[in-house]
């Protein structure tokens, strides 16, 4: 059997279904993930995962790849090795990474009282848990350009549907000239990334806000803001929106708080009782 085929079969036993939000069950004949779940996990079929076990398939694409490697929680170092042994090209450091290490996942496992979500360096969400979908809505309905948080912002979500998002004058300039600001940091990172130019290219067309902040040639970072969330189920909530960078990986998590003793904090309680219970099946998968 050839090696791509025994460090998938490998890498798949040691994954306990816990870690990737999956029921443990009755009757497991292993302790990691069966075929199904990480064909589920993976967005594959299960015929698919198991001849790539056995070594009947051939040539799996970069994308494949890439949710094989976090589905199967794999580091940098293994991820690069399942690029090498399928026959690809790794990631180059010169287009926008967009692996979650497992340090990150357990991080978001762990961390279930507040809203959080995982973006990339050009801010395309591609983690998030149940707290973060009750606020502010199931990211999974994005599709390809609109799971961008910059194209969102500054285009507006799919026809007809409102942000849900409220800044006071402040925040609103911060928050969109840092965005700018922080798009060209992430440009000159990675010249190379076709679609972080086809981003930038069609903002530029069609947003004349974006056009006239881009033409400022501003740098810098987005860190925090304050904002106000209007389309939750408890109604109105003001939060402070922290970014936390993550070493080596380029990825930003993103924490929603609540001033302690506020009206807010109880709502975001309420919140976490009541309107995350709904979403639990709808958390945590890339696109």
């Amino acid at each position: 059997m050839d090696e791509f085929a025994v460090a998938l079969r490998a890498w798949r036993d040691r994954v306990r279904p816990a870690e990737a939000g999956l029921p443990e069950g009755a009757g497991r004949r292993t302790p990691g993930l069966r075929r199904e779940e990480l064909a589920a996990l993976a967005g594959v079929s299960v015929d698919y995962i198991v001849r790539l076990e056995q070594g009947r398939a051939t040539n799996p694409s970069p994308q494949l790849l890439g949710a094989l490697a976090r589905a199967l929680r794999l580091t940098d170092e293994e991820r690069d090795h399942l690029y090498r042994v399928a026959g690809a090209m790794p990631p180059s450091a010169r287009v926008v990474p967009r692996h979650i290490t497992p340090g990150v996942q357990r991080l978001l496992d762990r961390i279930g009282d507040v809203p959080l979500a995982v973006f990339t360096g050009v801010w395309d969400i591609v983690l998030w848990n149940p707290l973060w979908t009750a606020l502010t809505g199931d990211p999974a309905r994005y599709t390809g350009i609109e799971r961008n948080l910059v194209w969102r912002h500054f285009m507006g979500g799919p026809a007809g549907e409102s942000s849900g998002v409220l800044f006071d004058a402040v925040h609103a300039e911060e928050f969109s000239s840092d965005l700018v600001a922080d798009l060209r940091a992430a440009y000159g990172r990675y010249p190379d990334d076709p679609s972080l130019a086809h981003l930038i290219g069609r903002l530029r067309a069609e947003s004349p806000e974006f056009a006239e902040r881009w033409a400022v040639a501003r740098v810098a970072e987005h860190r925090a803001s304050r904002k106000t969330l209007t389309g939750t189920p408890v109604g109105e909530i003001t939060v402070d929106c922290d970014v936390l960078s993550v070493p080596g990986g380029d990825l930003r998590i993103v924490v929603y708080t609540a001033v302690p003793g506020s009206v807010d904090d109880e709502k975001l309680d309420l919140l976490r009782v009541t309107g995350s219970r709904q979403f639990e099946a709808s958390v945590r998968r890339p696109s």
